[in-house]
């Protein structure tokens, strides 16, 4: 084997796309800073419990796991930032009201979400803890519409759900985990002979009201009929009036698919997925998740989201080159004083070395440092 040959899904950033990347970066930072938010910046490696708090069997299958030569306890590569920051939340922040914290940086999967994909998304998220009301589910909302917004993805589409509604239809029912499983799976496949299997001895009721779940995908309109079609169930009313009101508030276009079981284990509440058209998977993803910080020992109210920013450069606008100036490489003091201070007040300048043009393509020189009579100046090209 080649040894440059990296491991499959995962690649080089060359710099058109890693300047793209890096000032998509800085921009979606800015604008969690502007919305309160204070960024931590967790470890890439640490132990493997921890990473997976609150996170499900599935978190534990994308996390490269491996041996701590210092301490002989078992590390994992974080597939996912966001139980790391319910860490620093419970236990080196430790506050009692609300806390607000953002971050951005690279994970590592095992395995592919999609065609495509990387193992190594670059992931920005922001987080709010302390607070269980469903102002924090808005101001979620909010921040995740206003990064798209400032990344200028158009078009874009939020789709909204509940993971309370499944668990307030079963409520009661004392099933066995393979009968929890085989249902939501039937679900989250949109699979009716699937849940026509699983769903075998159950109450005419709950089978009636999962058969309705499986094909709730629709618009605003679609929260009044999933009252009545739920209307025997208080618990699945209460989710329905949460993103009822939360609707209230949204301006954007909206669908709801009331049957997302994606990342059961994880959310606890409202969970909300932004699409873009040209991709086949989401392009965020978020909600509410209270149980993330148990494993720590002091479980907290829990809403955010998160986004991979590899997967954005590909649906923004490219910014151009960055405009600069062509200087000689030289020796004479006064020549790297001049380049010294033009680089001191922000211009770029590009040195062309002795003998050889500089080859750039993320810099357009249209500017040239030149040497007049006695004096440098510069002109255009």
């Amino acid at each position: 084997m080649s040894a440059w040959l990296l491991p499959d899904h995962i690649a080089d950033v060359l710099p058109s796309e890693a300047r793209h990347i890096e000032e998509l970066r800085r921009q979606l930072l800015d604008v969690c800073r502007r919305h309160g938010y204070e960024m931590v910046m967790p470890p890439l490696v640490e132990h493997l419990q921890a990473l997976l708090s609150g996170t499900g069997r599935d978190r534990e299958l994308d996390t490269f796991q491996m041996v701590d030569q210092l301490s002989g306890r078992t590390l994992g590569i974080r597939a996912d930032i966001t139980p790391q920051v319910a860490r620093i939340d419970a236990h080196l922040l430790n506050r009692q009201g609300t806390a607000r914290l953002c971050y951005c940086g690279p994970v590592l999967h095992t395995r592919v979400s999609r065609a495509g994909a990387s193992r190594e998304p670059l992931q920005l998220g922001a987080e709010i803890f302390g607070h269980a009301g469903l102002h924090a589910d808005l101001e979620a909302l909010d921040l995740s519409l206003a990064l798209m917004q400032e990344a200028g993805l158009s078009e874009v589409q939020l789709d909204m759900g509940d993971a309370r509604l499944f668990p307030a239809v079963v409520a009661g029912l004392n099933l066995s985990e393979s009968t929890l499983n085989a249902l939501r799976t039937a679900l989250l496949t949109k699979s009716s002979p699937g849940l026509q299997a699983a769903a075998q001895g159950l109450p005419a009721p709950v089978t009636d009201a999962l058969a309705y779940l499986m094909q709730a995908y629709g618009d605003r309109t679609l929260l009044d009929e999933a009252r009545q079609a739920l209307a025997a169930f208080p618990l699945a009313l209460q989710a329905l009036d949460d993103l009822a009101w939360l609707t209230r508030h949204l301006t954007c276009d909206l669908s709801f698919d009331l049957a997302d079981l994606s990342g059961y284990a994880y959310y606890s509440g409202v969970r909300f997925a932004a699409y873009v058209p040209g991709c086949s998977d989401a392009v965020l993803r978020g909600g509410r998740y209270d149980e993330v910080g148990a494993v720590f020992g002091r479980k907290r109210p829990a809403v955010g989201f998160s986004l991979d920013l590899k997967t954005w450069v590909q649906f923004t606008p490219e910014a151009s080159p960055n405009l600069a100036i062509r200087a000689p490489w030289g020796e004479d003091p006064e020549l790297r004083e001049v380049i010294a201070r033009m680089r001191g007040q922000g211009h770029t300048v590009v040195c062309v070395l002795p003998g050889r043009e500089s080859e750039v393509d993320e810099f357009q020189c249209d500017r040239e440092l030149i040497r007049v009579a006695d004096r440098w100046v510069v002109q255009s090209l």
